[in-house]
């Protein structure tokens, strides 16, 4: 009677198998008689056929090969002795009974005590650097002293392609993929197994490889680094001028260093993902700033502009916009854009100071003009002489405050509360607010002429909500911003939370993003933010406009122009838009505040 040994040439495992039947099928499928576990093997790979004494094997899958005593076959008589190669298993054929299974002697595969201190010495070489081309270069240094081979290469897997990372005793040491054979590595990268050929250009499987032959391989040996079932690379070891060098201990060192290599290999592939992340977030912050200011919607982009061209001019400016949209950051950028960015840039807000304190604050005052006056006190618009004055919540200013500041823009002169002496000032103002000056004009509480004193030039700043990605791009400057500060874990947002970023109306705009992303660095133990860390989760969604109400809006508010652009002359609008006037008096039904008469 005729019995198998199936030995797997790389894991090393041995079956053995009795050949009763008169066919006997032989594959990876649990439905074969023979199972043979290997990605190499197909599902049903070959068949035994015995006839009395007689021993005959067929490939049976196409695609499938098969090698007896080193040469490739389908269909071959067998003879005690012969050995079939089927992927990495060898069956070696006996005759009679096979005998009883005995096992190897535990310290014949133990490792040498010297060797297991190389071991522990590189392990911890490698713990102590932390610059991946350098662990590479130690890892294929330590593997090839180890196991005697003659050359070393480690190649890394990104976007499908295989890149070089690191070669050792390389002439030159050119990371240059042709010294390698790409059969070989072909052959690890299919079927994530190692491979370990003794003799290449004898070996049945890859002695006719075109690689083999041009380099004249003797000994290889290459593994997989696979981290978490991805495929990071692959080790490859060569020696061209020994055969059998590489037994079972270097391949059980290789595979060991394998995983240490895959853990280096992975956690270089994210710091480099990490570095090239910030070096385009840097890049998209340089492309999307304008100072400290940062966006890159078609809104703030106009905003730089005027920037840009305004500020190396006297012009006063007037900055509009919403609670928490930068006004302030508008007001300092002008100032150091213009030619006075050496002299003092003086901020006050208007409406946080006291009527009966405000005028000193902006005028000065002199000693004993009031009581508390113990003293001259300069002013703020006088302190920013040379420079720049940011008149915060102009729409705050008291009417009678107004008229002297009209006089300062006008004259360029001041007098302190107290003192008739007028005093020369060279200032550069800008105001801003957010409120309807216009509104503020009609109900008298703010004068007409100190308006376009105030207005030569206007910049308008969106609100938040209407700014896009600028969101997400504000959101991660911030995150990067508080993480050095506070030295906090995040490092980015979840894509809940940048939906959530988007939805959220952000009522307190800039002001509101970078205090919810502050509190969400300090607090959070994750590296990513999520809604609820921002305080998102649960919140409203932004209420969004079908597109023919939208529409209706948009033409109520064009017809209200054309309308105020004509003195609601509603015939002449209708001529201007082109439509009967019976539309022009349906929309005016619709309007509020409409002025007397209009209707």
């Amino acid at each position: 009677m005729a019995w198998l040994e199936c030995e797997h040439t790389i894991r090393k495992n041995v079956q053995r198998y009795i050949v009763r039947k008169p066919i006997t099928s032989i594959g990876r499928d649990q439905k074969n008689d023979l199972v043979l576990e290997d990605p190499m093997v197909e599902r049903s790979h070959a068949s035994l056929l015995r006839q009395g004494d007689k021993l005959t094997i067929s490939l049976a899958a196409r695609s499938g090969e098969l090698y007896v005593n080193g040469r490739r076959t389908r269909n071959q008589a067998l003879s005690p002795g012969d050995t079939v190669l089927v992927g990495a298993w060898r069956l070696t054929v006996h005759e009679g009974e096979p005998a009883a299974d005995t096992s190897a002697d535990d310290d014949d595969q133990a490792l040498p005590l010297d060797t297991l201190k190389q071991l522990v010495e590189l392990s911890a070489e490698l713990m102590r650097d932390t610059e991946p081309q350098r662990l590479f270069t130690l890892l294929l240094e330590g593997i090839v002293t180890l196991t005697r081979a003659e050359k070393g290469f480690l190649i890394v897997m990104q976007d499908g392609r295989r890149h070089l990372a690191a070669s050792h005793n390389v002439e030159g040491q050119s990371l240059d993929l042709s010294r390698i054979s790409d059969t070989i590595v072909d052959r690890v990268v299919e079927h994530l197994q190692p491979v370990i050929v003794s003799d290449a250009m004898s070996d049945g499987r890859f002695g006719r490889a075109k690689s083999v032959v041009d380099l004249k391989l003797s000994s290889v040996m290459c593994v997989p680094m696979i981290y978490r079932s991805d495929l990071l690379g692959v080790i490859y070891l060569g020696n061209d001028s020994i055969t059998d060098l590489f037994g079972d201990r270097d391949l059980a060192l290789l595979q060991i260093y394998a995983s240490q290599a895959a853990l280096i290999v992975h956690h270089a592939l994210l710091v480099n993902k990490l570095k090239l992340e910030t070096r385009t977030l840097r890049r998209q912050l340089r492309q999307a700033s304008q100072g400290e200011m940062i966006g890159a919607c078609p809104p703030m982009k106009r905003v730089f502009k005027i920037l840009s061209r305004a500020a190396p001019t006297d012009l006063s400016v007037l900055v509009l916009g919403d609670t928490g949209t930068g006004k302030e950051l508008v007001a300092r950028e002008i100032h150091r854009l213009s030619t006075r960015k050496d002299e003092n840039f003086i901020a006050i807000n208007c409406g946080a100071i006291p009527e009966n304190l405000l005028e000193s604050e902006l005028f000065g005052h002199k000693k004993g003009s009031f009581t508390g006056a113990h003293a001259d006190k300069v002013g703020k618009v006088e302190a920013a002489d040379g420079g720049t004055l940011f008149l915060d919540e102009i729409g705050e200013m008291p009417m009678q405050l107004q008229v002297k500041l009209l006089r300062v823009l006008q004259e360029r002169v001041i007098e302190r509360v107290g003192d008739l002496t007028p005093r020369k000032v060279d200032i550069r103002l800008v105001a801003a607010t957010n409120k309807e000056l216009q509104t503020l004009i009609r109900e008298g509480s703010f004068r007409e002429d100190l308006f376009y004193r105030l207005n030569e030039l206007t910049v308008q700043l969106p609100p938040l909500r209407e700014r896009g990605e600028d969101i997400a791009v504000l959101g991660q400057y911030f995150l990067n911003k508080y993480r050095e500060q506070y030295s906090g874990k995040a490092n980015g947002f979840t894509n809940q939370a940048l939906l959530a970023m988007n939805h959220y109306a952000w009522p307190g705009n800039v002001r509101e993003l970078e205090n919810r992303v502050k509190k969400a660095v300090i607090m959070s133990d994750r590296a990513l933010l999520n809604p609820d860390d921002l305080g998102l989760e649960g919140t409203d969604k932004r209420h969004v406009l079908d597109l023919d109400e939208a529409a209706e809006r948009y033409k109520m508010d064009y017809v209200r122009q054309v309308l105020e652009l004509n003195n609601w002359n509603k015939a002449q609008t209708a001529r201007d838009l082109g439509v009967d006037p019976r539309t022009i008096f349906r929309y005016i039904e619709k309007m509020e505040d409409v002025p007397e008469g209009s209707e």
